[in-house]
């Protein structure tokens, strides 16, 4: 008899197929998955979306219109329980096609685009009742040439699947395993959280944990780096100097831990909480703003430690925290551009 985290993973294939070969009617079939009053929870500038056919009006639809050869491609597919008991499929890859119309102004390219996503699904008896999810719309902003914030620190690529191919996970369910891949990454993140009001980097004991090839592949707007060296030198650093108080408001955040064999994720709707105190962080002023984050997470493990860690923050939305709209500023930075009306800046 299959175990239910394997039936979890089968329930989602034909929605993944779906958007693979991107056809209206098929996706919403296969959304046929998802609870009618299910709550999808999609980075800003979505919000919250009841049910499945909502989603795909707010979302799918307008990013099939715009990139009209639209394709989903997951190198992630695990699943596995929570802590609290709670059962998750995690997805992470990329959506891409050509780049045609006008997507939330972003102005299109005609060339391909790639977008990365990771969504995870929560089910109970069988149907998908939960979604958070984050897309990279600033990784599409880069792509246009439109982003019109501060440049990443870290490199920014297309980020690659796991090097080791073994990214959508098979059954049957290894409980020990996943059970032992979560325990590492919580004790790991216990170990950065001692820095910096425990001392300093020492305290964190990262060559402890991380393998000295890892690669840190961050959202667009912070960038990949590569090694604990540019781990730290671009994202960590700038990070903690900006906001040293992370971590220390645990009661005002949830965290989903789960693990799939050599695969860990991590999903909340928020699972970070600190203040933006001093300068260092994506060029943004010490407003003394106190902020919420989205960050959902992939770990993949090697010899114990770890190797790949895909990081997704929904900065758009760190961003209307503290006052700042990325569309508008893109939208006056782009006006100029082909396709957008004199008067008004937006897309024609």
């Amino acid at each position: 008899m299959t175990d239910r985290h394997t039936h979890h993973k089968a329930l989602l294939e034909p929605l993944r197929a779906a958007l693979y070969d991107f056809d209206e009617a098929s996706v919403r079939r296969a959304l046929q998955a998802v609870a009618p009053d299910a709550l999808f929870r999609h980075c800003y500038p979505f919000g919250d979306i009841q049910g499945p056919d909502g989603f795909f009006d707010a979302a799918f639809a307008p990013l099939a219109r715009a990139w009209p050869d639209l394709e989903r491609r997951d190198y992630i597919v695990m699943a596995g329980p929570d802590e609290h008991g709670a059962d998750w499929v995690g997805c992470g890859g990329f959506y891409t096609g050509t780049f045609k119309r006008p997507w939330m102004d972003i102005p299109p390219t005609g060339h391909i685009v790639t977008m990365r996503f990771a969504e995870f699904y929560r089910l109970e008896d069988g149907k998908v009742v939960e979604v958070q999810a984050i897309w990279d719309i600033p990784e599409v902003m880069m792509q246009a040439g439109a982003w019109p914030l501060a440049p990443s620190l870290g490199r920014e690529v297309l980020v690659p699947g796991p090097a080791t191919p073994d990214g959508i996970v098979p059954g049957p369910y290894d409980e020990a395993e996943g059970a032992a891949s979560c325990a590492l990454i919580i004790d790991m993140l216990e170990h950065l959280k001692r820095h910096p009001s425990q001392g300093g980097p020492e305290v964190m004991e990262m060559p402890k944990f991380w393998h000295p090839k890892m690669n840190w592949y961050g959202p667009a707007g912070i960038g990949s780096g590569r090694g604990i060296k540019g781990f730290r030198d671009w994202h960590q650093i700038p990070f903690l100097a900006g906001m040293p108080d992370r971590g220390q408001y645990l009661d005002e955040i949830t965290y989903h831990f789960f693990g799939d064999r050599n695969y860990a994720a991590v999903t909340g709707w928020p699972n970070m909480m600190q203040t933006i105190t001093a300068p260092g962080w994506l060029g943004i002023a010490p407003s003394g703003q106190k902020v919420s984050m989205r960050s959902l997470d992939f770990w993949r493990i090697e010899g114990g430690l770890i190797r790949e860690n895909w990081v997704l923050v929904d900065l758009l939305h760190m961003y209307d925290q503290i006052g700042v709209d990325p569309f508008a500023r893109m939208r006056e930075f782009n006006k100029a551009r082909l396709g957008f009306d004199d008067e008004t800046g937006r897309a024609a």
